[in-house]
């Protein structure tokens, strides 16, 4: 990943603010100068250079258009506007989901390239794949996407192909052969990210042969994960203030005070109206999070959107089909206090499950790792054992399944004062025959 590469286009920017539309109860309205700057930078994360940006109020949604007409003819002149070599526009971006209908007509009718959401959302992703994992799953989603584009009234796909048997049959056309051919590639890589998904389901029971809990840092894009994950881990994992810095997920091991171990996973940022498509895709990445004995949710409480922000990680959580007692049970880390007065900062440190951290200074670290230590230490039963010194594959044993926090040595045993959980602990009992 290049994040200083030269900028890949010029664009203007249009947020549409659906004035009709209901939320359901638990869905917070978000401030329409807050869905700007988000827009600005879904731009900005694929080095668009950003000519023009507004917010544009909607009442009702034009069926073939999204936007009326006085509004299109004002847009078709902002374009005109900027119709010279230095600042020619050469996209775009409209901030929602356009129907294959209302993309192609608004192509049409204002002479440049139109892209939605989803489509600019694919593109930044398919530049931050960085595995072969993401590779596959950011190609996946961009074929489905692109096959509910084959539209009929495109009149480029209505060539038709003269047939050699093995390419198309006779007549075929091109929105035919486009299609099958879509179709055809996503059957591989449907079993190609199978195999991937094997391979991760054996990495994730060789872990649990060694009893290392999995804690999975989950948000929404741009809340601080990566910078919290550099801060617990002391990793060097890429991060800057930019949407999806984040793609593939990152995993370290690392100690907590009491000298137990952890698997800390870091994952890619969950964003608002994402695509039912593009969550399947990535299903795979994700499933650390199905799997973690602890999900912490890291929130940048300075935004001005951030309860809206955490219900939609919230929604993605539940339409992945985690359990609700692990979602009820994550931790809330409050990231970039240090962006708010004394005053608030103070009032985020009386919640339960909620910890007001600085991932960028280090404030509020400490605690919550020791928070962390105490949740995961739950289940756990502290014994002490007088073990035989020729029984030197139960030391082993005990060392590689339990957390030792005292050992003294004698001429025939072993003296060891240790932590297992509920479920090592019966398989010692079982191995070694312990009462």
């Amino acid at each position: 990943m290049n994040p200083t590469k030269s900028s890949t286009g010029r664009v203007i920017v249009l947020c549409p603010d659906f004035k009709s539309i209901k939320l359901s109860p638990t869905k917070k309205r978000r401030l329409p100068a807050a869905q700007l700057e988000e827009a600005k930078g879904l731009a900005l994360a694929i080095n668009l250079e950003i000519l023009w940006s507004e917010v544009i109020s909607i009442q009702k949604p034009n069926a073939g258009h999204l936007f009326g007409t006085g509004t299109l003819d004002r847009i078709k002149s902002l374009i005109d506007s900027y119709d010279n070599d230095d600042k020619k526009v050469d996209i775009v971006y409209i901030d929602s989901p356009l129907t294959p209908i209302q993309q192609r007509n608004l192509e049409e009718f204002l002479k440049i390239k139109v892209i939605d959401r989803t489509g600019l959302i694919l593109e930044i992703f398919g530049d931050r794949a960085q595995t072969h994992e993401g590779t596959l799953q950011v190609e996946l989603a961009a074929l489905t996407y692109q096959r509910s584009r084959l539209v009929k009234s495109w009149t480029h796909l209505e060539r038709q192909r003269g047939g050699m048997g093995t390419v198309g049959g006779p007549g075929e056309t091109q929105l035919e052969l486009d299609r099958r051919m879509i179709d055809d590639r996503i059957i591989i890589i449907k079993k190609d990210l199978e195999t991937v998904k094997r391979t991760r389901g054996l990495q994730r029971k060789s872990r649990q042969r060694v009893p290392y809990p999995v804690v999975v840092l989950v948000g929404y894009t741009n809340a601080g994960k990566s910078t919290l994950f550099n801060r617990l881990t002391g990793a060097d994992v890429f991060e800057k203030d930019m949407l999806f810095a984040t793609l593939d997920p990152t995993m370290r091991l690392i100690k907590l005070p009491s000298g137990q171990k952890i698997i800390l996973s870091d994952t890619v940022g969950f964003i608002s109206d994402l695509p039912t498509h593009l969550i399947a895709a990535f299903r795979a990445t994700l499933e650390e999070a199905m799997e973690a004995d602890l999900i912490i949710h890291v929130r940048d409480i300075s935004h001005p959107d951030s309860d809206a922000q955490r219900e939609d990680v919230i929604d993605v959580l539940r339409s992945l089909e985690l359990p609700d007692e692990i979602i009820v049970s994550a931790f809330e880390v409050l990231n970039k206090c240090d962006l708010l007065g004394d005053e608030q900062q103070n009032a985020l440190l009386s919640h339960d499950n909620q910890f007001a951290v600085s991932a960028l200074t280090g404030f509020g670290i400490k605690d919550l790792l020791q928070h962390i230590d105490t949740y995961l230490l739950r289940d756990t039963k502290e014994l002490t054992l007088d073990i035989p010194n020729e029984n030197g594959a139960m030391i082993a044993w005990i060392y590689e399944h339990g957390f030792v926090l005292d050992r003294e040595d004698s001429d025939v045993a072993t003296h060891l004062h240790f932590r297992i959980n509920e479920k090592e602990f019966n398989r010692l009992q079982q191995k070694f025959n312990v009462d």
